[in-house]
């Protein structure tokens, strides 16, 4: 295992799964306070048929090109999900589920055809699913690094704007800020960390990496710009943790480790988060039940004298 970390690539490959963990988190927690974890589960399942097109296109592994049928093919399952609310009475969990089932499930079958052709069932395609980041080489990390990084700039730079964004859009709206343009950027930026993350998490398990980081770190805090901040935390250290046990065994996929590790995450803080977690909550109610018993036997105390006296 040394070995294999001390070999460039490898060192790349972490670092790049940091980074897209990070990146994962922090859009985590805008898709959790807009209340729409949904939505990222169901753009990356979309986002698998733009990858099989994007490859059989150009009958060539060329990830600019298939990470860019990956985010047509996702922004075209959210313009519908958007169509499908809009123009009926449809709920939008509703529609976020139809297209989810749709849109993978038309994936899986170009899938199954490409691999069909000659070279098809060589392409690699098939770790799209659960992900592989020890398939990428240096030219996919640098791509997956740079996008994750313009996507951890624009949360930070319009920090205020986000927080606005999401807790007071009257106010946002009377500030002249426009909400379909912020909108925009946001489905923008999640389209954009799930396309770079399918290689290495796969378009089943991308959706945890941005909702199990955010509800983690909402146990332990209810500052929202802490909250950002853990999940950035939290969603990186799944992604180094997880990468580095897949390099334990031969062909381990790398997206259900970093998934279990961001699960192991949250139950530590399901249990021992200071703000949410259970251990808290039973500590703060046994503090309330001793405060009460105090409180009432300094009530009956002060009582019992003034009984006492009447009698008397």
């Amino acid at each position: 295992m040394m070995g294999m970390l001390l070999s460039a690539n490898a060192q790349w490959v972490l670092f790049s799964t940091l980074i897209l963990g990070m990146a994962s988190g922090m859009i985590g927690c805008l898709a959790y306070w807009k209340r729409q974890s949904l939505m990222s589960d169901a753009l990356s399942h979309a986002a698998l048929p733009g990858v099989v097109i994007g490859f059989w296109l150009i009958g060539t592994k060329n990830m600019p090109v298939m990470i860019a049928g990956a985010a047509i093919s996702a922004l075209l399952g959210a313009l519908m999900i958007q169509w499908i609310r809009s123009s009926s009475r449809i709920k939008e969990d509703t529609a976020m589920g139809m297209i989810l089932s749709v849109f993978f499930g038309f994936g899986i079958m170009m899938l199954t055809i490409v691999n069909r052709f000659a070279g098809g069932n060589q392409s690699g395609l098939d770790s799209f699913i659960f992900g592989q980041a020890a398939s990428m080489v240096r030219k996919d990390v640098y791509m997956m690094m740079v996008l994750a990084a313009i996507v951890i700039l624009v949360v930070s730079i319009a920090f205020k704007e986000w927080k606005l964004f999401l807790f007071d859009p009257d106010f946002a709206r009377g500030l002249g800020l426009s909400r379909r343009f912020m909108d925009g950027i946001y489905l923008a930026v999640l389209v954009m960390v799930i396309v770079i993350g399918i290689q290495a998490v796969g378009v089943i398990l991308m959706a945890a990496l941005l909702i199990v980081p955010a509800v983690s770190a909402r146990y332990w805090t209810h500052s929202f710009k802490w909250m950002v901040i853990l999940s950035a935390i939290f969603g990186g250290g799944s992604g180094v943790i997880g990468t580095l046990v897949s390099t334990m065994g031969v062909g381990w996929p790398t997206g259900p480790f970093i998934v279990l590790a961001s699960s192991v995450l949250f139950v530590v803080s399901l249990v021992f988060g200071m703000e949410k977690g259970l251990l808290t909550k039973a500590m703060q109610i046994q503090l309330q039940k001793r405060e009460l018993r105090y409180a009432s036997i300094e009530a009956s105390g002060a009582k019992g004298p003034q009984r006492g006296g009447e009698v008397g």
